[in-house]
């Protein structure tokens, strides 16, 4: 088994300046793949969809979320998941780190 320890995720990211953002990979296995998103206040991922289901962790910051029909508002603590091809978008109200895990096995 090989394991992976991070000990502080919000270290992988850089800093989150104004009208930006940036994600990093933190792991890519059989099965799985997590990317950390940090998104700057007023930033959005303008409505898409996901070949694989989805899982979003919010670590920090209080984000809109529309999930098909669906609007809800994220904050520290909240898990969706999203089966595949649901249609999605993400607004960060203020500045905002999210987990996303893409169930691909």
């Amino acid at each position: 088994m090989n394991e992976t320890v991070i000990q502080n995720l919000q270290e992988l990211l850089p800093e989150i300046t104004a009208e930006t953002i940036v994600s990093r990979k933190v792991l890519s296995s059989e099965g799985v793949k997590v990317t950390l998103f940090g998104f700057a206040a007023g930033e959005e991922l303008t409505e898409h969809t996901a070949a694989y289901p989805a899982i979003l962790h919010f670590l920090s910051g209080e984000a809109d979320l529309q999930l098909g029909e669906e609007r809800i508002t994220a904050v520290p603590g909240t898990w969706v998941y999203m089966p595949a091809k649901l249609p999605h978008s993400v607004y960060a109200r203020t500045a905002v780190t999210m987990l996303l895990y893409l169930v691909v096995g």
